[in-house]
Formats: structure tokens, sequence, C-alpha cells
């Protein structure tokens, strides 16, 4: 890897940033954001070194502290495979980091009177009114056999936000239930919303209501309940309630202008195979899913501050201060059963000092902790490998962005800890 593709020193950085990359000021220095210049060049060694190993294309990251953009820097290759260096207006499958959005975009018609935490979502959508819940059970032979019970109690929005709803996805782990997932292409890149919800309403259940966390369709159902409640496809509602407002020109779920096509970061190609993962390519309208956006790491930073500002950005706001509040507080009830997701940046269990929010992990407590924070942070990330977090304790959020496959569980596990480290070594105050 060519030391010309190394991220320029910070005096450098803020030089070619200008004033106008997220449309949010620059700190005058990293002191002044109360981190250390030697903290910040470990980030850059940290990511510089990933890329020049082959173990990532590349990345972007974003830190902010007190208002201002702190550290910018992008690293490696937009697109290894073509040569392209990495730019930091790349653009990238943010994927979950949508669900956070499709989050807020719920808070908003709740402020409106057009939805509640509380309201059955058969309410708003009535192909989940009749909706089972499948039980595994032994026939009389010994075979495992899918029976249908109904469920102790309706599914809320309030279920869907914390993903307590008895959905589930049928790419992780193996159930008869996700089996009929998987047979009805619950996660076809082609169908609408309400396509979607249609299926799911016709699936059983993977657990009663309320009973269980697991990460799951939640939040794409939620997407179908915001379009239905609005009016408005979740496009359209995104790009004129949250993206247009906010200044967030490079976000949406597919990029549309031909334009911009250079600037999608693509994932490098498998060493072993040769062959390059197959990503979703942001090139084609596609799904409106929950969790299917594209984006950049300056669109993203304006939507962290928003969020870190208590709702409100450059005068415009989007949602209340109390309605950020509540999503940043634990929602799981104490003893409900956890099926929780092997990474600690995404463990949700509170003997490791996490719950979740409406949208969001968020950190409860520092005992039992495998990484640096402060309680009431909360954060999510994205299956490609991208992530973030907002601590309003310390004033601060971090992005990270790469594009990793599916596959690279590990990897993406990695280096949302590492990043969490690196931040959290850096500040000095």
């Amino acid at each position: 890897m060519h030391r010309e593709f190394r991220a320029a020193a910070f005096v450098l950085v803020f030089a070619a940033l200008g004033g106008c990359a997220t449309g949010l000021q620059q700190a005058s220095s990293p002191e002044a954001a109360g981190l250390s210049p030697q903290g910040l060049k470990e980030v850059s060694a940290h990511f510089q070194s990933a890329v020049e190993r082959k173990e990532i294309p590349g990345a972007v990251v974003l830190i902010a502290r007190h208002g201002k953009i702190a550290y910018f820097e992008a690293f490696g290759y937009r697109d290894r495979d073509a040569g392209s260096p990495m730019t930091r207006d790349a653009i990238f499958r943010v994927a979950s980091m949508t669900k956070p959005v499709t989050s807020v975009a719920a808070m908003m018609l709740v402020e409106e009177g057009k939805l509640s935490l509380s309201d059955p979502v058969a309410r708003h959508l009535p192909e989940f009114r009749n909706v089972r819940v499948g039980v595994e059970r032994k026939d009389a032979s010994g075979n495992t056999e899918l029976a249908l019970d109904a469920p102790q109690r309706e599914m809320t929005v309030l279920d869907l936000m914390r993903h307590t709803s008895g959905l589930t996805y049928g790419v992780f782990g193996k159930s008869l239930v996700k089996d009929r997932y998987n047979a009805a292409k619950a996660l076809d890149p082609s169908q609408t919303n309400a396509q979607m919800s249609a299926k799911l309403g016709g699936l059983p259940l993977q657990y009663h209501p309320g009973t269980t966390w697991e990460y799951s369709m939640s939040t794409d159902v939620l997407g179908r309940v915001v379009e239905a409640a609005s009016g408005m496809e979740l496009a359209e509602f995104f790009a004129k309630r949250i993206f247009g407002p906010l200044g967030m020109a490079d976000s949406g779920f597919w990029v549309g202008d031909p334009a911009r096509y250079p600037r999608i970061a693509e994932a490098q190609s498998d060493a072993a195979t040769g062959k390059r993962p197959a990503l979703p390519d942001p090139r084609k309208k596609v799904w409106q899913s929950g969790g299917g956006l594209v984006s950049t790491a300056a669109d993203y930073a304006r939507f962290c501050q928003m969020l870190l500002n208590g709702g409100e950005l450059d005068g415009v706001r989007i949602v209340s201060r109390k309605s950020i509040e509540l999503m940043a507080t634990n929602h799981l009830p104490k003893g409900i059963r956890i099926n929780h997701i092997q990474d600690p940046a995404a463990d949700v269990r509170p003997e490791v000092g996490n719950g979740f929010g409406l949208g969001f992990i968020v950190r409860v407590a520092d005992e039992g902790s495998k990484f640096p924070g402060s309680v009431g942070d909360y954060g999510w990330g994205g299956v490609y490998a991208t992530h973030f977090w907002v601590d309003p304790k310390k004033e601060l959020f971090a992005i990270k962005l790469m594009q990793l496959p599916f596959t690279a569980g590990a990897l993406r596990s990695k280096y949302r800890l590492d990043m969490r480290k690196l931040v959290y070594s850096a500040l000095v105050n």
C-alpha cells in the first residue's frame, strides 16, 4: 500500500475540509475538542495498517465532539479491485444503521398523533390481525412439526421498535419458522414494503410478542407502519421529513444519479476465490427496507448531531428532545429472554451493562461491559461493517464506515470494538 494513500495529518485534513464537508463546524485543533493528537494518530495507524494487511479495502472514520468535527479521514481504497482510493465522500451501504432513522420517523408520527407506541400493529397493518406463533413439537412418531398457537397478546409498535415483536430473520440460525421465512423470500430485494408485510402477516411468529428480544425484521415492518400512518412511501418520508431538512443529500435507498456512481464503496475480492462478495447494488432501485439505506460519513454525521442535540440541527427540529430521550432509554423488561448477538458491540444483555431502546443498543451500566463508553451512550451498526454511536455524557459521536461481506462477522465485531477503544483512548477530558 503506497504511503500517498495514508490519511493526511490533522491540519491538512482540516485545510481540505474547509467548512462545508459535513455542514458541521470543524474544531480548531484536537485539543479544542478534548482529543489527543497522539491518540488520533493511533486511530490513523490502526486503519492504515488494516488496509496494508489487506484485511479491509478501506474505511472512512469521523469523530465529533462538542458539536464540532474533530477527526475525519479516509483510508485505503474505495474500490481496491479497481485501484480507486477511498475518499471522504464515498457512499456506503449502511444497512442496519438505517434502523435508527426508521425509528426516528416513527417517533415523529407519534408526536403528530398518527401513531402510538401502544398501538397494536394490526391497527395499521390488518394483515397481522390473525398472525399465529409457530411452536415446534414432536408428533406421535417423534418427528418435529410446527404447531400454530394463538399469541398471548398482540404485537405492538413498541415491540417493533425494541425487537420484541416475535418476528425473526430467516438468515440467522435455524428453526422451522425461519425455514418458512426463507421459503417465502422474506428479504427479497425486489419487493415493496406492502408485499413484505403481507408475506410476514401470513407467516408464523418465532415467539409470543413481548417474551423474547431477538434481532429481526421488526424495523422493516415498522417502516411499513410509517408508510401506512403517513400515507407516503418510506423513501419519500425520509427524503421530505428527515434527509431534506437535515441536508443529507447523499442518503437514500439507492444512488439515483449516475454521476455519483464512482463514489460507491465496494468490498474487495476474496483472496481465496478471487471473487468479489455479493453486496446489494445501490445503482438499482430496490426494496425500501427499514434497514437498507446508503449514506456517507458526512451525511450520517448530521443525523448523529441531530440526535446529540436532542432532535434539532441548525435551527431545524426533526423530533422533540423528550422523544430522543425516550429512544435512548432501555425498554427491555427485567427478565425478558434475550437471544443475544455474538458481537460485544451489539450484545443487549443486562449482565454486560446494556439494554435496547427504540432503535439502538443502550448502555445502562459500566459493570460487566466489554468495551469503553459512558452510561447512556447508544448506537448501532450495519451488517457490511458500518457502525456509529452517540455519547451524550461526553458530547461525542463516532462513525466508522467500511464495506465487508455479510460473512465477515468476526472482522465486523473486531473493528467495532477497536473503534470504541481507540476513540476513548484519545479523549483527554
